[in-house]
């Protein structure tokens, strides 16, 4: 004789899922939400005395910026997460003028990055094209937005792509 009713699976498979699920949700909330608003110690990271040439023919120096808070936004046009993050930014920008925030581009040629600047209505882009930005900040992955406060040192390293990242920039900039 033949059993009509279908095999049962073990009740412990079905809330694996269920909390793999829930993990992923408190992950993404995490990196959206608290994450941005840790800063490190002060005085803790010195900020490189980096410099990097503008597209608009100025240069870019960190030592420079000293006595305001500077976020550099690390990026590429290669980079979906960076054409999605790059506008908030902008955006946020400029309605804040007391705080300094300049793209960098990372590894491209002054062409390419002004054709992209162009399309996306930036300001203020850097490019760093022999990529010194990986060694100097210890930018591993785009887009990458590095926080220097007032005295110099690097407070926070923001990265990946955080659809709230324009609290995080203000809270930054209240902060510090």
């Amino acid at each position: 004789m033949q059993s009509s009713e279908p095999a049962r699976k073990p009740l412990w498979a079905g809330r694996i899922w269920d909390v793999l699920a829930i993990a992923v949700v408190a992950f993404a909330l995490w990196k959206m939400l608290v994450a941005p608003r840790w800063f490190s110690a002060p005085r803790s990271f010195p900020a490189p005395h980096a410099a990097y040439e503008r597209i608009d023919g100025g240069v870019f120096r960190v030592a420079a910026e000293r006595g305001r808070v500077v976020f550099v936004d690390f990026y590429a046009t290669w980079c979906v997460p960076c054409k999605a993050e790059l506008p908030l930014v902008e955006a946020w920008s400029r309605g804040h003028p007391n705080a300094v925030v300049v793209p960098v581009d990372v590894g491209e040629s002054r062409s390419v990055v002004a054709a992209f600047a162009r399309r996306y209505d930036l300001r203020d882009v850097a490019v760093d094209p022999r990529a010194s930005a990986r060694a100097l900040f210890g930018v591993v992955g785009f887009p990458t937005i590095v926080v220097i406060d007032r005295e110099g040192y690097i407070r926070a390293k923001w990265e990946g792509l955080n659809p709230a990242i324009e609290p995080a920039l203000s809270h930054a900039l209240t902060s510090l």
